[in-house]
């Protein structure tokens, strides 16, 4: 009888139980999936086609290019041709760099206008071109359909000048001058020319008795000095329009014992830099190489990025002359 007595409640009991039982929500744990990691971005991949690494001041501007890429997180491709005339050659290795699906190019160009159509195709497979160092036609390119291309240089008009005048400084009787000029298709060896010119017309006592390529190179500079003094033997200045012709002059003018004739160059090569030294080079021009070539691929990476960049960058050019130097 007692333990009916308890039924009742043990009933009310169970039923209470059953009730919390029920108002507990029916939890089902589970681990939440997570979400797969975004990749990182892959680093922008830029070539840089160069004229020559047989000049010292390309292998500078790729040291620069190096720095570059170093810093900023990219995947730096540099091309060169084997000479500073070899056109063709330039124009297949942008070829091979719009095949390879680059995300931009920075071009030192033999020619201002032969490697336009080039960088046309380049520009159409949504390729970023730069230009530096040597400018291309502002015609050629307009005429290609293309937008202005950015441009990493100095203002070569105006070193050339600082280099002339500092050549010319001084003279105040009649003296003859000759110029070894750079490939002429190319606008920075005109610029040069150029400014040297100017600074030439200044001093009323200089006459300007030969003006020749050597395009760019060292032997050709020596040859063509050869011949400008058996054609000129009173010649006591020349300007170089850049230190691999300078330095291609020297050697002439010390093998034939023409010590006397002052020659100033463009680049400040560390050759020349020895050869003001010395004494047996008068003056040369800095364009800073290696900022140059960082830069230009600074403006690549950024314009692979989809950002704006200035249309003209130009770099102080500095006269370094034996006082100059440490």
């Amino acid at each position: 009888m007692k333990l009916l007595h308890f039924l009742p409640a043990l009933v009310v009991g169970l039923g209470l139980l059953g009730c919390e039982q029920a108002a507990v929500p029916n939890v089902t744990s589970a681990v939440q999936p997570v979400a797969a990691p975004v990749p990182a971005p892959a680093n922008k991949r830029i070539g840089l086609v160069m004229k020559t690494l047989t000049n010292p001041f390309f292998v500078e501007m790729e040291k620069g290019a190096r720095r570059a890429e170093k810093e900023l997180g990219i995947d730096l491709k540099v091309k060169t041709a084997a000479q500073e005339t070899s056109i063709e050659q330039q124009i297949q290795l942008v070829e091979d760099l719009i095949a390879d699906k680059v995300d931009a190019i920075v071009i030192a160009p033999g020619d201002s206008q032969r490697l336009v159509p080039a960088l046309k195709k380049a520009t159409d497979a949504g390729i970023k071109v730069v230009n530096i160092d040597n400018h291309l036609d502002e015609v050629a390119v307009k005429n290609a359909g293309l937008a202005p291309i950015p441009f990493v240089s100095v203002d070569n008009e105006a070193g050339a000048y600082k280099a002339g005048q500092f050549l010319v400084k001084g003279v105040t009787a009649p003296t003859e001058l000759a110029v070894l000029e750079g490939i002429r298709s190319a606008d920075n060896a005109h610029q040069r020319a150029q400014g040297a010119r100017r600074a030439f017309a200044e001093n009323k006592h200089i006459s300007v008795a030969a003006s020749e390529t050597a395009n760019w190179k060292i032997d050709e500079a020596y040859s063509v000095t050869k011949a400008i003094f058996a054609k000129h033997r009173n010649v006591k200045l020349l300007f170089a329009a850049n230190d691999m012709m300078a330095l291609g002059a020297l050697k002439f003018l010390q093998e034939s014992g023409r010590t006397q004739v002052k020659v100033a160059g463009f680049d400040a090569l560390s050759e020349a830099l020895t050869e003001i030294k010395a004494g047996r080079l008068l003056a040369t021009i800095d364009q800073q190489a290696a900022e140059q070539g960082y830069q230009g691929i600074a403006l690549a990476n950024r314009l692979s990025h989809g950002n704006v960049v200035p249309t003209v960058t130009l770099i102080d050019t500095k006269l370094i002359t034996a006082s100059s130097l440490p």
